[in-house]
């Protein structure tokens, strides 16, 4: 294993187990409101602050983008241009957390000039480890993992992270993505995107779709999709995705009819 890759495994486990802890005692977890329907706990910042001091120790001239703390230090260039930058998602599927439903996940990835080197994606609550290298493969707690070998799309199981159970505004903007639910087997929301996208490398989903997501959203489960054989791409089948927050995810022979049915 890289020893970058390695250091971040070990922060991720560290932050996993602030996040366990508290999960057997969900009353006493203070809740603060970034905004409708987006919440931040104190575990998401004592995760963060666990990762980037792991990080930080090991690797001091590196630069962060994390959710809750942004770019660290504040000067520090944007992730497409930093030598060596972390990009991280504490607790992904807060929301699910604070419910008591266990399906949330940690995202560590790091960019080397706008490159995504190296990535691990942790489940703290089925002890789940995902890593990858650019160029060395995809993993799950040391097992190899590849994309589905499905090859109809109305036989697909697809993640998705689009609006529609939140309004009348949601349920108009997410009328464009009704022909690709419509011809798949069925689709699946289930609160934390970096887990989705995650699946889709490991073929428990075969695509996903997703909208107005963060870099700490996608950077690691990206080059994990890649590195399991798939194709992560946005809506107009291009690279933007990182910048965009749009994003279609899937195997090589999906993701073709998943983006002309987008279309």
């Amino acid at each position: 294993m890289h020893p970058m890759l390695n250091t971040a495994v070990k922060a991720a486990r560290r932050a996993g187990s602030i996040i366990n802890r508290a999960s057997l005692d969900l009353d006493r977890v203070q809740v603060a409101r970034k905004g409708p329907r987006d919440y931040v706990t104190e575990v998401d910042k004592a995760a963060e602050q666990t990762i980037i001091e792991t990080l930080s120790t090991a690797y001091p001239e590196h630069t962060f983008l994390a959710e809750e703390s942004g770019l660290l230090p504040a000067d520090a260039p944007e992730w497409h241009k930093a030598a060596y930058q972390w990009i991280i998602d504490p607790l992904d599927g807060t929301s699910n957390f604070l419910h008591g439903y266990p399906h949330y996940a940690i995202s560590i990835a790091l960019a080397q000039r706008g490159q995504v080197t190296q990535a691990v994606i942790y489940d703290p609550v089925r002890n789940e480890l995902f890593t990858a290298s650019r160029g060395g493969g995809a993993f799950l707690n040391d097992r190899r993992i590849r994309t589905s070998s499905r090859s109809r799309l109305h036989d697909a199981l697809i993640g998705a992270r689009w609006p529609g159970s939140n309004g009348p505004d949601s349920l108009a903007r997410s009328k464009r993505f009704e022909t690709l639910a419509s011809d798949t087997v069925g689709v699946r929301r289930s609160g934390s995107a970096v887990l989705d996208l995650v699946y889709v490398a490991a073929g428990r989903l075969d695509g996903f779709c997703g909208v107005d997501l963060k870099p700490w959203d996608m950077a690691a489960a990206g080059l994990m999709v890649l590195e399991a054989g798939g194709l992560i791409a946005d809506f107009s089948g291009e690279q933007g995705w990182m910048d965009s927050g749009e994003v279609l995810a899937g195997s090589p022979k999906l993701f073709p009819s998943m983006l002309a049915s987008l279309s």
